[in-house]
């Protein structure tokens, strides 16, 4: 599974917005210019994530973009769905009880990806701008169940 450069600049210049925006609202110009990040492209990203509800704007001299809630309660899996980025490790599409074969069968490996990206989901719901902020990501990987070895399963069968 491969994220967007869609999702992955919308979650960037969310970070750089809650570092910078302390005082006065952030322009798009100079997030661009820290994250090397086009600003047109900017624009069509913050205005989805003025629609989401996750930006607001501040008009005017000295006007650029806030955060809506705190670096806190804002999470990234709602910054990549804010920009139609959808969080899917498998090939095919909503459909329900049927499968992404052209018999609409599930292939044999859907139930697989289906679940690994309902995992990513499921941490990137737990993972705010704050915990990037504050690189607390790291500590919670080391927190992590390590993996079954793969001898020790192999043994157990």
């Amino acid at each position: 599974m491969k994220l967007s450069t869609k999702g992955r600049y919308a979650v960037m210049a969310m970070v750089d917005l809650a570092r910078h925006a302390q005082a006065k609202p952030v322009s798009l110009s100079d997030i661009a210019t820290r994250q090397e990040i086009s600003l047109s492209y900017l624009e069509q990203l913050f205005a989805r994530l003025r629609r989401a509800g996750l930006v607001k704007s501040v008009r005017g001299p000295g006007g650029g973009y806030r955060l809506a809630r705190g670096s806190a309660d804002t999470r990234v899996s709602d910054i990549i769905l804010a920009v139609d980025e959808p969080i899917s490790a498998t090939r095919c599409t909503e459909m329900g009880a049927t499968g992404c074969r052209a018999d609409r069968s599930k292939c044999l490996t859907h139930d697989l990806w289906e679940e690994l990206g309902n995992q990513i989901h499921i941490f990137l719901s737990s993972v705010t701008l704050l915990d990037v902020l504050e690189r607390k990501l790291a500590s919670r990987l080391l927190e992590a169940p390590a993996p079954a070895n793969s001898d020790t399963m192999a043994a157990a069968s």
